[in-house]
């Protein structure tokens, strides 16, 4: 029984210890504290979100309390590592180690590539390389972001004819340190893809006192034409803050622009031309024009002038058969002329008058 109270005893003693990155967030360790060029070490972490893609590297004027003085500029950057999460949050990588841009004291700074930001810092002696005090920390305030970033607003019609994309960054931002922090500075980066970002500075005009936040908005503007995908990232006094995605629709009306410029010049090139050919060709002498006869559709036509119509033969109005002539009747011989006997009313004989042709007796 009393063997089972210690184990049990030991247990909940070791408890804690079995996951102490679990409420302390993300953690790193080294197989050895000291290393020289040319050499490695092994890193192991704890405590990250599950497959998420760190960035390991060598960085000198660090220490894990200040973090990095300068950030990646400060970093073996050529000799990183990248590493992804396992289902648990942890992993391990074997890191080469290089000698930093600036001198010592050095730290193996891990960060994450996407998604919300997380770092964790863990101490490496490089040996040979050499050593310099760090900078005065500036007394002052420290600002950090207590809530996710996002990016506000909508392009207006012009950007889909080539214009500058614009954005707002909104975030809430709150002073931890023991001083007010008066109009206070950020830089916002923009990256194209895996391109470097690259930076502007925003002024955020306003104080905030100790232990007091606020909610700034930071104009972010891409160049004209921009489209794809972007990162826009926000850093101040030298650490980065937050990195907030952004899709860029393509501008199309710029390539119906082309299209219709395409259509439309040749179309005006050829009239232009037509007209020049129209004016430059030689002009004939004003005047009637012939018709050509060599052509039957430019003969002229002939006059040509109407027949009378024929007459039409009329024949003789109805009447008595005509009497033929007894010399003229066929089958008979001419004879003597003899007198015709003339039964008519005149040449009948009256009292006291004579035939024709005699006189009176």
């Amino acid at each position: 029984m009393r063997r089972l109270v210690v184990l049990v005893l030991a247990a909940l003693l070791l408890l804690p210890l079995a996951h102490p990155a679990a409420a302390d967030g993300p953690a790193v360790r080294l197989s050895a504290a000291q290393a020289g060029t040319g050499g490695s070490v092994t890193v192991h972490g704890t405590g990250w979100r599950p497959r998420t893609l760190l960035m390991l590297l060598v960085c000198g004027r660090a220490t894990p309390s200040r973090g990095v003085i300068g950030g990646t500029n400060s970093c073996a950057n050529a000799d990183g590592r990248a590493v992804t999460t396992d289902a648990r949050g942890a992993f391990a990588k074997k890191l080469p180690v290089a000698e930093p841009p600036v001198p010592c004291p050095c730290v193996v700074h891990v960060a994450t590539v996407t998604g919300t930001p997380a770092q964790a810092d863990a101490v490496l002696d490089v040996a040979g390389h050499p050593v310099a005090p760090l900078p005065a920390e500036p007394s002052g305030g420290a600002l950090s972001i207590l809530s996710d970033t996002r990016l506000t607003g909508s392009g207006s019609p012009l950007t889909w004819f080539g214009a500058p994309p614009g954005r707002t960054l909104v975030f809430t931002a709150g002073n931890l340190g023991t001083t007010p922090v008066k109009d206070p500075v950020f830089q916002v980066g923009t990256a194209h893809g895996v391109f470097a970002p690259e930076w502007d500075d925003r002024q955020w005009h306003g104080t905030l006192a100790p232990g007091k936040k606020a909610q700034i908005e930071l104009p972010v503007e891409l160049s004209a034409g921009a489209h794809g995908d972007y990162t826009v990232s926000l850093k101040h006094d030298g650490k980065l803050l937050a990195e907030q995605p952004w899709g860029v629709g393509r501008p199309w009306g710029v390539t119906l622009f082309w299209v219709l410029l395409c259509l439309v010049v040749p179309a005006a090139l050829f009239r232009a031309g037509m007209a020049v050919v129209d004016r430059v060709r030689p002009r004939r002498p004003a005047g009637p024009r012939t018709p050509r006869l060599s052509s039957p559709r430019h003969r002229s036509p002939r006059l040509r002038v109407p027949h009378p119509a024929p007459r039409a033969r009329t024949s003789p109005p109805p009447g008595p058969p005509a009497t033929a002539l007894p010399w003229f009747a066929p089958g008979t011989a001419p004879g003597p002329r003899s007198a015709p006997h003339d039964d008519s009313p005149t040449s009948r004989t009256t009292p006291g008058t004579t035939p024709t042709g005699k006189g009176p007796t």
